[in-house]
């Protein structure tokens, strides 16, 4: 059986790193994740709000770089937790478990307030930004790929070898180079 997701998201507001009895660090943050496509009635974009949970070193590195506004790639697996309340309704509530969590957007995009302009991930290009940045800030110690990013050239057109870089082989195997 298959179960991976991978969600593209904005935080609704700041991780919250726990521990567990053992000592075992967590992290719980929720994402709001832009449909592809807009109401039928109001033609605006609506958003999904996703729950997530990020265990050990995951777990550590959200709740030290991620902040409400940040964007943010989850790589996981979809969960359902079921519980009893209060009241004694048995409950049950989805979320992601991640297992890598990346940076969606570039720490430039912020503009200080908390708010990211937006202009960060372009579909076409891999997902990530045509800026290029440097910030050693950005090492993913949960094994992420988070390099910096560059603009990278198209290799250039193979030339054509000098003629002398040719000899005729004779029909013979054994001046095979290989």
């Amino acid at each position: 059986m298959l179960n991976h997701i991978v969600l593209m998201g904005r935080l609704v507001r700041d991780p919250e790193l726990r521990r567990t009895q053992s000592g075992v660090p967590v992290a719980s943050f929720r994402i709001a994740v832009d449909r592809d496509f807009g109401n039928r009635e109001t033609g605006e974009r609506e958003a999904d709000f996703i729950d997530v949970v990020a265990w050990r070193q995951t777990g550590e590195f959200v709740s030290k770089y991620f902040a409400k506004g940040r964007m943010a790639v989850v790589s996981g697996r979809l969960q359902m937790r079921s519980w009893t309340d209060n009241q004694g309704n048995k409950r049950t509530q989805a979320e992601v478990v991640a297992d890598n969590v990346y940076f969606g957007d570039s720490k430039r995009d912020n503009d200080g307030s908390g708010n990211y302009n937006g202009n960060s991930y372009a579909g076409g290009n891999g997902g990530y930004n045509n800026r290029s940045y440097n910030d050693a800030s950005y090492a993913a110690p949960n094994g992420g790929y988070n390099a910096p990013n560059r603009d990278y050239a198209a290799p250039a057109a193979p030339t054509a070898p000098a003629a002398s870089d040719f000899a005729m082989l004779e029909d013979d195997d054994s001046e095979l180079p290989f």
